[in-house]
């Protein structure tokens, strides 16, 4: 069994988390989200990138025979933390950190560390999607708590022996849903029923077709077909979006985002630390969060978090030292395609309900003022709860991302946005 840190260093699994101390900044902000800090800076850099192979895992997991056994986390992550320590040129044993998130099993920091083969001497386990990551790692490493931290983040649903809600602990003892607002006897049970008030309500407001929303997902897969990690490379056309199936009406099929099994890994140093290595650092420069406080519905529908989205980008920006024109990239959290469309008008790339013809001019595009989810994003590439987005981040402000490259990009914003809060992250190309 690998050293595992002692308890006041590690965080157990779920929505708890302890936080690094350090003169550098007052770490719990709203709701215990680490605050924007401008001292903070660029003071850490993404060093490092790795992920599963998304779309030989579904084929095989939409093929499986008898005897196919799927991947659980722990291999998934096994693979994408090496391929990370691989692609920052460090050695495993400058590891000495790690946040472990695993988003459907809980994960033992012990198992985990003597499976990849790192003593670390500072260690959480929080299973979460990418909104509030990568800033309290910054604190760790700014701070002095670790030198080297690895993200890790695994998600095996396909190979769940049970449904995500199916347990005690995520029900009432009626059996009913409690996350969120899921009013199930009236048939709000699923996330689909909310993106499909939200785009009915903008149907009624700004006059907008299921056509046009079609080329949300048109434009994402576009994307996708530049790259071979892709789970959905077909060609699709805006005929075979309206020919799809319903998921929830006026939601189509090709709105939704992907089902899958993978793993992410992200090696993160102090930017001054991070110089002779293979790749160009990609350093933090800035980060925001907004919440909503009260009548969510109407916050969610109605205004669709554009005060979240405008307070959330504020703070990002005004960390970074940036403003929005600076942004040659943006990668939001595309759990359905109006939700996409909201981020885009809710940070100000361009003025509500004007979203889906800023994409049918192709502003999404590799050409365009906005490229957006040049991987092909949740809807395409895979869903990985934000994490694919950053490392398509890292991969662009390299320039290495191949025939997808967006030229000369040099600033990022990544978007993780909830039924009811903001975590924007602006990422830059270091010197």
């Amino acid at each position: 069994m690998a050293t595992v840190p002692p308890a006041s260093t590690v965080a157990g699994h779920g929505p708890q988390r302890q936080r690094p101390s350090g003169a550098l900044i007052s770490v719990a902000g709203a709701a215990g989200f680490t605050k924007p800090d401008r001292e903070l800076a660029r003071t850490v850099s993404i060093v490092g990138v790795g992920d599963s192979d998304y779309a030989a895992d579904y084929r095989a997991s939409r093929a499986a025979g008898p005897g196919y056994v799927p991947p659980d986390d722990l291999s998934l992550a096994t693979i994408a933390f090496e391929r990370a320590v691989a692609d920052s040129g460090l050695r495993r044993e400058d590891v000495d950190g790690l946040n472990t998130c695993f988003m459907y099993a809980p994960a033992d920091v012990g198992e985990v560390c003597s499976t990849l083969g790192i003593h670390p001497r500072y260690a959480l386990a929080e299973g979460n999607i990418m909104d509030d990551v990568i800033p309290p790692a910054v604190v760790a490493l700014a701070s002095g708590r670790c030198d080297t931290i690895a993200l890790l983040y695994a998600a095996a649903p396909r190979a769940a022996t049970k449904r995500v809600y199916g347990g005690t602990t995520y029900t009432d003892d009626r059996g009913t849903p409690v996350s969120y607002y899921y009013f199930t006897p009236w048939g709000w049970s699923s996330q689909a029923a909310h993106w499909a008030f939200i785009f009915r309500n903008y149907q009624n407001v700004f006059g907008a077709t299921e056509a046009d929303l079609g080329s949300i997902a048109v434009a994402l897969r576009t994307h996708a077909q530049r790259n071979e990690n892709a789970i959905m490379r077909a060609p699709l056309t805006i005929d075979d979006y309206l020919e799809s199936r319903y998921i929830v009406r006026p939601l189509h099929l090709f709105d939704m985002c992907l089902v899958n099994n993978g793993a992410v890994c992200l090696i993160l140093r102090r930017t001054d630390a991070s110089t002779g290595l293979p790749h160009v650092p990609v350093e933090v420069a800035g980060w925001g969060h907004a919440k909503v406080s009260a009548d969510k519905m109407r916050n969610l529908v109605v205004e669709r978090l554009r005060p979240q989205f405008d307070e959330a980008g504020r703070e990002a920006f005004a960390m970074a030292g940036l403003s929005r024109s600076d942004v040659g990239l943006f990668q939001g959290y595309d759990a359905s395609s109006i939700h996409l469309v909201d981020q885009i008008e809710g940070y100000g790339f361009t003025d509500p309900g004007t979203g889906l013809e800023f994409c049918q001019d192709g502003q999404l595009d590799l050409g365009g003022s906005l490229p957006t989810n040049t991987s092909g994003g949740m809807l395409s590439e895979a869903y990985m709860h934000g994490w694919n987005h950053v490392v398509e981040a890292v991969r662009q402000l390299r320039h290495e991302a191949g025939e997808r490259q967006v030229t000369d990009v040099t600033t990022s914003m990544s978007s993780v946005a909830t039924t009811d809060s903001a975590h924007p992250l602006l990422l830059t190309r270091g010197g």
